[in-house]
């Protein structure tokens, strides 16, 4: 199975999510810190930290409204079907699949949201060079990751690339802005 065989298994909105949260936390949280004090404060344990804390805020949130979504589509079919107990669909194989697949949805976002926000922080702090390139970089992946979007969406390149180019610049202003890390 090649890299691409295996990327269309995955689920699609945990992937994404997972990838934008990730490069987004990034720049959010260590963009004030990479524009304002230089490479010195760039380090792969902050790049680390960065990453743990987009992993779990997007495990966290993606299992939540991933169950939440599934569990109600149960309770909405329980209710045309014109069962008694709302609940019902959801206690049965149907229930224990939604909750299996949720976790799936977890564990891709998490991982794609640690690779997301981790990766271009790590490569910063491993590459010589003034800090804001990391900054450049992220913000070039994100506009990179619109194009795939794009592409894989059958829709305008150009302006995936464009709003998600848009969308980092955004963030890294407000995490300026922020000055959390």
């Amino acid at each position: 199975m090649t890299v691409a065989e295996f990327a269309r298994t995955l689920p699609t909105l945990p992937l994404v999510l997972g990838v934008t949260d990730g490069m987004l936390n990034a720049l959010t949280l260590a963009g004030g810190a990479l524009l304002r004090d230089g490479a010195g404060s760039l380090t792969l344990m902050l790049a680390l930290r960065v990453g743990i804390a987009a992993l779990v805020t997007a495990a966290f949130t993606v299992f939540v409204a991933d169950y939440a979504e599934r569990r109600s589509a149960l309770v909405r079919a329980a209710k045309q079907l014109n069962m008694t107990e709302p609940g019902r669909l959801a206690a049965t194989n149907l229930g224990r699949k939604a909750l299996r697949e949720s976790f799936v949805a977890m564990i891709v976002a998490a991982g794609a949201s640690l690779v997301g926000a981790g990766a271009p922080l790590a490569v910063g702090a491993i590459l010589p060079g003034p800090a804001w390139i990391v900054v450049a970089l992220t913000i070039a992946l994100l506009g990179g990751f619109g194009w795939l979007l794009g592409g894989l969406l059958a829709g305008r390149r150009g302006f995936w690339a464009a709003s998600m180019t848009v969308g980092g610049v955004a963030v890294t202003a407000i995490g300026v802005w922020l000055n959390i890390a």
